[in-house]
């Protein structure tokens, strides 16, 4: 079923677990990770970044074949637009039937910041969508966007109740250690900053740059206030893995071990997470 993350963060608050938050590139990948929700009877976050529009997949496209899927599963799932910078297409994308949107003005000064995602969220609510901001700055690893290190900016306490108080966004992304990409080694994360915000805010939190964060960090993550991680690196490097195991020689095959290793990376980050189960 086609829902908002509002009540499935509310049980993953409540119950102390996380919801992946599978990037789909395609409309094949979109597929592969409904299958693997409704396979282990779990709770999906689809999600498509701005930045991955393009020939593989279009927004009109993303909308109406992931709404197609949301609707028919078993479970309760998300389509949400990640990483939105351009409010018109967030816009968009909302009047197409994502129940979700995030706006990421997270480079820009706290006033602007807060002024961008109001007017997201002023035209976001009367239409029935949530929408998540990031405070802070998640920046990138090695091998995304061509950055040798992350040029990552640690959340406040104070910056993170002082935006939700100015917004009321219904989801906030923090940095706490994490960045978007691949790293060379394990990232540090900071959990008494996590601990904190998690303690001053009722609102969700979000965790992005979870691929390659590590196993033990992001299960604490997810068990101590984190209600959604997003997944997308690592997608790509388990289809390569896949690919580099079995070695196919054909198109169909390749697309067969590239389903396996993306599907295979989902089943693990939900045992990771510690997802559960959620009516809505």
């Amino acid at each position: 079923m086609l829902v908002t993350s509002k009540e499935l963060f509310k049980k993953a608050q409540e119950q102390h677990f996380a919801i992946p938050a599978a990037n789909f590139i395609d409309l094949e990948s979109l597929k592969w990770h409904v299958e693997v929700a409704e396979r282990l009877g779990l709770p999906l976050i689809l999600a498509l970044a701005e930045s991955h529009l393009g020939d593989d997949i279009n927004l009109e496209d993303a909308a109406l074949v992931g709404k197609k899927y949301a609707e028919a599963a078993k479970v309760p799932v998300v389509l949400h637009l990640d990483h939105g910078a351009t409010p018109e297409l967030i816009k968009r994308a909302i009047d197409l039937g994502f129940s979700s949107v995030m706006i990421d003005a997270s480079m820009e000064s706290f006033d602007v910041n807060a002024a961008r995602t109001k007017e997201i969220i002023d035209y976001a609510h009367p239409r029935g969508v949530v929408v998540e901001a990031e405070i802070g700055h998640v920046g990138a690893g090695e091998n995304y966007e061509n950055h040798d290190e992350t040029d990552s900016k640690y959340t406040t306490v104070e910056d993170a109740e002082n935006f939700i108080k100015a917004t009321n966004v219904d989801s906030l992304a923090i940095s706490i250690g994490t960045a978007h990409g691949m790293y060379k080694g394990i990232p540090e994360i900071n959990f008494d900053r996590l601990k904190e915000i998690a303690a001053a805010v009722n609102t969700p939190l979000v965790l992005h740059g979870g691929s390659s964060s590590g196993d033990k960090n992001l299960n604490k993550c997810a068990v101590s206030g984190i209600a959604k991680i997003n997944i997308f690196s690592d997608f790509l490097a388990g289809a390569m893995e896949s690919l580099n195991e079995q070695k196919p020689d054909n198109y169909l095959d390749v697309k067969k071990a590239s389903k396996e290793g993306m599907q295979k990376t989902l089943e693990h980050y939900y045992g990771i997470f510690e997802t559960k189960a959620v009516e809505v």
